[in-house]
């Protein structure tokens, strides 16, 4: 095949894989990614890559020089006949041959082998460490703090600087917890749990999201990873200890209220404290999206609650039949619970 074929053949091949390395920051909407990692866990990772990557264009720079010069050093001249010198058990070529792949697999597998083992170290008996337990539901996520006797759902918050030792089960089918601006994924399997780690070395919010096809709305089954300071994360930890206060019966959230304990409270809780068949709801009012997909408005919590299956196919909320005036009072109550 003539060069200039090979190459418009390959052409398209490339692009389409800048396209898909560009997708890795782009589809998450922030500047981290596996390519920008923001924790010690991802740099790790992208050194390896990195490596890899080196090592594949080294061999792949030679074996092509190596083809070019062959063909133009041995092409075929005028009046050539007879058959070309051969080389044919040659002992040099085959020792360089064997030996260069060998030194090239080595400097890719000691620290591979090495890396691989340091990313699997088991921090859930270290005490500088926070313990999190994450449980993956069809289709959302649950966060427990068992030091701190904590359950929360879609905003994990966690410390700067800090080792997270992450223990990830399921209460249904195979998901697959994965924070690609802070390091790779682990599956979160039914009646098994997988252990890990993960530390963000900046503040901010860093998207989450299930790698693993897990039913009807897996594309959506997304969170966040909040990462604030030691003192807001202590804020936050306390917080979230207080019981939540009940409301006055005079006051105009009564009424949500009633109908909340009455239509919702068998599956949700909305004392930091407690756990649920469904998300815990202390804070509710001030996560940023409803369901993990939706924006925190007026609009989408009532057709949230108003029809579940329509904002994410497949999801398990039952489908509560409420009034206008009773959707109307129970969003007002939903939006009442914050922290602050």
């Amino acid at each position: 095949m003539k060069p200039w074929k090979l190459a418009k053949r390959l052409a398209p091949l490339l692009l389409l894989f800048s396209f898909v390395l560009s997708g890795c920051s782009s589809i998450l909407g922030d500047d981290a990614s596996p390519l920008n990692p923001k924790g010690s866990v991802g740099e790790d990772q992208l050194s390896l890559i990195k490596l890899s990557l080196f090592i594949m264009f080294f061999v792949l720079v030679v074996v092509f020089v190596l083809y070019a010069y062959i063909v133009v050093k041995f092409r075929k001249r005028k009046n050539q006949t007879g058959v070309p010198k051969q080389t044919e058990g040659s002992h040099v070529l085959e020792i360089v041959w064997t030996v260069i792949p060998l030194v090239l697999l080595l400097i890719l597998a000691v620290p591979m082998v090495s890396q691989t083992f340091a990313l699997a170290k088991d921090y859930s008996e270290t005490k500088e460490a926070e313990q999190v337990k994450v449980i993956g539901h069809q289709f959302w996520w649950e966060f427990q703090y068992p030091e701190h006797g904590i359950t929360t759902a879609q905003d994990l918050v966690i410390p700067v600087n800090t080792k997270i030792a992450f223990e990830l089960t399921s209460t249904d089918v195979i998901h697959s917890f994965w924070v690609p601006g802070l390091g790779g994924k682990m599956d979160t399997n039914p009646g098994m749990t997988n252990k890990m780690y993960l530390d963000a070395k900046e503040t901010g919010v860093y998207k989450g999201k299930c790698a693993e096809l897990c039913g009807a709305s897996h594309a959506l089954m997304d969170f966040k990873v909040i990462v604030v300071t030691e003192e807001e994360y202590q804020e936050w930890v306390a917080k979230m200890l207080e019981p939540t206060q009940p409301v006055a019966e005079q006051d105009d959230l009564a009424l949500g209220e009633q109908i909340f304990k009455a239509k919702c409270m068998s599956c949700h809780a909305v004392d930091g404290t407690q756990g649920g068949l469904y998300p815990n709801l202390k804070g509710f009012a001030d996560r940023e999206l409803v369901a993990g997909i939706r924006p925190n408005t007026e609009e989408w919590i009532k057709k949230w609650l108003d029809d579940p299956e329509s904002v994410k196919e497949g999801v398990l909320m039952p489908d509560v039949p409420l009034t206008d005036e009773e959707l109307d009072a129970l969003t007002k109550y939903l939006q009442s619970l914050t922290l602050e």
